[in-house]
């Protein structure tokens, strides 16, 4: 009967130590985008199940353990939040599969993706023909994203201007991210240079800015760090 108890007692305990902490970094665990989050959510779920129905282990150490694992996971998204390399390191990162309709096979073999796998994805999307693929990128996640030829888009009001019919389609090409320059995406088109001069008839620095990318359509976009919003949404 003792035991009976004891089991009940440690699998209520664990269940709301395993919410409190769900209600503080659940959106981003339960979003599984990268491998640490998908590897932490495991690991959590092993450790409840233990806490809860292994009488044969002391909770108190396994608590410990658990809340151990927590902090070590906040410790590192403080540093990923600051450092794009840790960030990319324990996270991974896209793999383009589709660049300008040509199908990338090098790429394919470094994650290990087969044509098979592409068209089952495609299918998923709707998509039966691969020919109506601009670019396609395998995200960290699994999923795979999707930009299609312009004659293959779904139509919106900008569509209606003739102009736009014959407009290139492109990734969008990021300059600044965290306050910091993407060195490896400057080219002829978009230099530093360039930049610094956009920069300059904005008046603003590149500490000022948050993230700062060519759009697909060929604009400029920023977003600053402070972005002088009076009345913010905050909607959770």
């Amino acid at each position: 009967m003792e035991d009976i108890i004891s089991s009940i007692l440690r699998t209520v305990v664990s269940y709301f130590v395993l919410m409190t902490v769900m209600l503080w970094i659940g959106k981003q665990v339960n979003s599984h985008t990268n491998y640490y989050n998908f590897a932490l959510s495991v690991t959590l779920g092993s450790f409840i199940a233990n806490m809860g129905f292994d009488t044969n282990l002391h909770f108190t150490p396994m608590l410990a353990s658990f809340l151990a694992l927590i902090l070590m996971y906040f410790f590192f998204s403080l540093i990923s939040a600051k450092s794009r390399p840790f960030r990319r390191w324990l996270s991974g990162q896209s793999t383009v599969i589709i660049d300008k309709g040509k199908i990338l096979e090098v790429n394919m073999k470094k994650v290990r993706f087969t044509l098979d796998d592409l068209n089952q994805l495609l299918r998923e999307q709707g998509i039966f023909d691969i020919f109506e693929v601009e670019y396609a990128i395998l995200e960290v996640s699994g999923n795979l994203s999707i930009m299609k030829k312009t004659q293959y888009q779904n139509i919106s009001k900008k569509d209606f201007n003739p102009n736009n019919y014959n407009q290139e389609i492109m990734l969008p090409i990021e300059l600044i991210m965290n306050g910091s320059l993407v060195e490896k995406n400057f080219n002829k088109n978009y230099s530093r240079q360039w930049l610094y001069q956009e920069l300059k008839t904005r008046n603003l620095q590149i500490k000022d800015i948050q993230y700062a990318l060519i759009s697909s359509n060929g604009s400029l976009f920023i977003d600053l760090y402070d972005d002088h919003l009076h009345s913010p949404l905050d909607v959770e």
